[in-house]
C-alpha cells in the first residue's frame, strides 16, 4: 500500500499526572521485558535475541500502522501478498505468532496476519523475539514472537491526537483540498481515570485512506479507500492486597473499497466490491501472589475475527463472488511462578479451542474444529553473578496431529558490564492450519485455478477426472497424504557491548526445517486451469547474521543502523545442483548444469537487509 505524506499534525493531551521518560531512545539493559520468558526480567539478563520498541520510539517516528514501525526494525522483512507480513530471520509469516498482552491475533489469509490492521496510537512497547519460541508459545512461533504491550497507565489523563495528509502519486504536489486529492486522516482519543481502587483506560482510534493496492496480476490501480477504526477498554481492581483483576476488550473493524482487473492463463476478469473485517479480543484475568516466591495467575482469552469480501463482474452483470471466513479460538491457562534463592521456575498449562468456518472449505456453516492441551515449564538458573542458564519445554497435544515437544536451552554471559554474550539452542514446530487441510477454492476471477487442501484434494481429484474435467495429473498428485507438523532447529550466538554512548548487538542465526509444507501443481484441469494443494516436501535451511548500532550522538539526537545477511536454500534442490542434475539455458540457448552460485535459494527472500535512522 502506497502511503502519502503528512503535511499537518495535532496533538494536545490534559494530564493531572507528568509521565516521564527517557531521553534515550535506545535500549537500557534494566528495561524490563516478559516476553522472553513469560516473567518479567530485566533486558541485561535476556539469554536470546530481542528487540524493545519502546512507546518514546513509536512517537516519535510517526508511524500510524503497525507495520510501518516494523518494517523500520532490523531484520524484519514486510511481505506484500495477502495483506503485510512480517518475515523474520528468512522464514515466512506463517512462522511469527503476533501477539497482543501476550495472547495470540488470528484471522490470516494464507498464512499472512496483516499487520496493517494493528493501530499503534494506544501501544506502550513492543517486544520481538527471534528464533524458535516453541517452548514458551507452541505453533507458530517457530520463527519468533511479536508482542504488542498496550499502555496500562492508570493515572487520571485525556489525550487526543489528529493528522491530515495529502498527496497525488500520479501529480506529486497538489492542494490540500479539491477533486483529485489523496486524503490521509488519523484521529485518536484515549483517557484514563481511578474510580476508587479501580482502574479505566478507553481509547479509540479511527482511520481513512485514499490508498493504491497493487496487486498481483492486477493491470489497473484504482483508488480504494480504506477505513480502520479500534476500540479498547482495559479494567484493573485489586480485589486485596495479594489478588488482583484486569481485563481488555479490544474490537477492530476494517472497511477496503475494492476494484480489480485481473490477467490469468490469458483471460481477463474486471471486478468491483468490497472487504470487511472485524475481531474482537476478550482477556480477563486473576493474580495471586501467595507469598514473595510464588505467583500465579490465571487466564482466559476469547477472540473473534470475521472476514467478508463481496465482488461482482462488471463483464457478468448478474454474477457476483462471496468469500467469507469466520474464526474463534477460546483458551484457559494458569500459570505459576516460583522463585527460589538462585533460581525461578515457571510451570503452567492450558487448553485451547479454535474453530473454523469458510466458504472456501466446503459451506460457512459447516464448523472446522481443533483442540490442543499444553503444559510448559521453564527454569532460569543464576549459577553465578556472570552466568544464567535458562531451559524449558513445551507439549502440544493436538487433536488432529501427533503431540509436539518443544525444548530450548539458552546462555547468557556477562563478561563485564559493558560486554555481555548469549547462546540459545530451540525446537519449534508448526501444525498445518485449517486452511491446508480443508481448503476447497476455485477462483473464477483469476482464471479458475482451484487450491485443495489435502484431506480431501486426492478424492475431489479423481472424482473430477471421472466426469472428464481432467486433462492432467502431476507427479506430486501421488505424494498427497496426511499432512505432519513442520520442525525447526534454530540456533542463536550473539552479544550486546556498550562503549558510552554507542550500542551494539550482533546476531548469528541458523535455521534447520523438517517436512516443510509447500504448495505444488497436482493436477491440470481440462480448460487450462491449475490445482495445486499441500504436501510436506522440503528439508530447508535459514543462516545468517545480524547486527544493529545505536548511538546517542548529542542530546537530542539519535542515530542507529541494521543490517542483516541471509542464506537459504532447500536442501533437496541444493543436493541435486551439487549433483550436476539441475540444468538452465544460456543466453544462446543451449542447456548446461546449473551452478550453485547461481542459485538464488528460497524465493522472495532478500539476502541484503540494511537500514539507517535518525532521531
Amino acid at each position: 500500500m502506497r502511503s502519502l505524506f503528512f503535511i499537518l499534525f495535532i496533538s494536545c493531551a490534559l494530564q493531572t499526572n507528568a509521565q516521564t521518560d527517557s531521553s534515550l531512545t535506545h535500549q537500557t539493559l534494566d528495561e524490563i521485558v516478559v516476553t522472553a520468558t513469560r516473567t518479567p526480567t530485566k533486558l541485561g539478563n535476556i539469554a536470546i535475541p530481542i528487540t524493545i520498541i519502546n512507546q518514546k520510539t513509536i512517537q516519535q517516528a510517526g508511524s500510524l500502522r503497525l507495520k510501518d514501525i516494523l518494517q523500520e526494525q532490523s531484520g524484519l522483512y514486510i511481505t506484500n501478498g495477502f495483506g503485510a507480513g512480517v518475515q523474520m530471520q528468512g522464514l515466512n509469516p506463517d512462522y511469527t505468532i503476533i501477539l497482543l498482552n501476550g495472547e495470540p491475533m488470528v484471522g490470516r489469509t494464507a498464512g499472512v496476519l496483516d499487520v496493517n490492521r494493528i493501530g499503534i496510537s494506544n501501544i506502550k512497547k513492543i517486544e520481538i523475539i527471534k528464533g524458535p519460541s516453541s517452548s514458551l508459545y507452541g505453533s507458530e512461533a517457530m520463527a519468533g514472537v511479536i508482542n504488542i504491550i498496550t499502555d496500562n497507565d492508570y493515572k487520571k489523563s485525556l489525550e487526543m491526537n489528529a493528522r491530515y495528509g495529502f498527496g497525488n502519486p500520479d501529480k506529486g504536489w497538489i492542494a490540500p483540498i479539491g477533486k483529485d486529492v489523496y486524503k490521509n486522516i488519523d484521529f485518536n482519543l484515549s483517557g484514563s481515570t481511578h474510580i476508587h481502587k479501580t482502574g479505566i483506560r478507553l481509547s479509540s482510534d479511527a482511520y481513512y485512506i485514499d490508498g493504491i493496492s497493487y496487486r498481483i496480476n492486477s493491470t489497473v490501480t484504482t483508488p480504494q479507500p480504506i477505513w480502520r477504526l479500534t476500540h479498547q477498554l482495559q479494567i484493573s481492581h485489586p480485589f486485596s492486597n495479594k489478588t488482583d483483576f484486569n481485563l481488555t476488550v479490544r474490537n477492530g473493524y476494517d472497511y477496503i473499497k475494492q476494484s480489480f482487473s485481473v490477467s490469468n492463463n490469458g483471460s481477463s476478469s474486471n471486478s468491483f466490491g468490497h472487504e470487511s473485517n472485524s475481531d474482537w479480543n476478550i482477556n480477563p484475568s486473576i493474580t495471586h501472589r501467595f507469598n514473595k516466591q510464588v505467583q500465579s495467575v490465571i487466564k482466559l482469552y476469547t477472540t473473534q475475527y470475521i472476514g467478508l469480501q463481496k465482488l461482482y463482474f462488471v463483464d457478468q452483470p448478474d454474477s457476483s463472488y462471496t468469500d467469507q471466513f469466520k474464526q474463534h479460538f477460546y483458551r484457559g491457562e494458569n500459570q505459576t511462578d516460583i522463585a527460589f534463592q538462585k533460581m525461578r521456575l515457571t510451570l503452567g498449562a492450558g487448553y485451547s479451542i479454535d474453530q473454523a468456518q469458510s466458504t472456501r472449505y466446503d459451506n460457512v456453516s459447516n464448523k472446522k474444529t481443533n483442540t490442543i492441551a499444553t503444559g510448559f515449564a521453564q527454569q532460569e538458573w543464576w549459577i553465578h553473578k556472570k552466568l544464567t542458564v535458562i531451559s524449558g519445554i513445551r507439549y502440544d497435544h493436538n487433536q488432529l496431529f501427533a503431540a509436539a515437544f518443544s525444548p530450548k536451552i539458552a546462555l547468557h554471559y556477562k563478561a563485564t558490564p559493558h560486554l555481555r554474550f548469549n547462546a540459545s539452542i530451540g525446537r519449534g514446530f508448526k501444525a498445518p492450519d485449517f486452511r491446508q487441510l480443508y481448503l476447497n477454492f476455485t477462483n473464477n476471477a483469476a482464471g479458475g485455478y482451484s487450491v485443495f487442501g489435502s484431506i480431501d484434494a486426492q478424492k475431489i481429484i479423481l472424482q473430477m477426472q471421472q466426469l472428464g474435467q481432467i486433462a492432467e495429473i502431476k507427479p506430486d498428485f501421488y505424494q498427497l497424504m496426511t499432512l505432519k507438523p513442520e520442525f525447526s532447529t534454530g540456533i542463536n550466538v550473539g552479544g550486546t557491548a556498550i562503549l558510552g554512548n554507542l550500542q551494539c548487538n550482533f546476531n548469528l542465526f541458523r535455521n534447520d526445517i523438517e517436512a516443510l509444507i509447500d504448495v505444488r501443481q497436482v493436477a491440470t484441469k481440462s480448460n487450462g486451469a491449475q490445482i495445486f494443494s499441500y504436501i510436506n516436501v522440503k528439508n530447508a535451511f535459514t543462516q545468517g547474521f545480524e547486527s544493529s548500532i545505536q548511538w546517542q550522538a548529542l542530546k537530542h539526537l539519535n542515530i542507529s543502523a541494521g543490517y542483516q545477511y541471509l542464506q537459504t536454500a532447500d536442501k533437496n534442490d541444493l543436493a541435486n545442483i551439487r549433483a550436476g542434475t539441475v540444468f538452465t539455458r544460456d543466453e544462446n540457448n543451449i542447456s548446461r548444469p546449473l551452478t550453485q552460485k547461481e542459485y538464488v535459494g528460497l524465493p522472495n527472500r532478500s539476502k541484503h537487509m540494511a537500514n539507517l535512522k535518525f532521531n
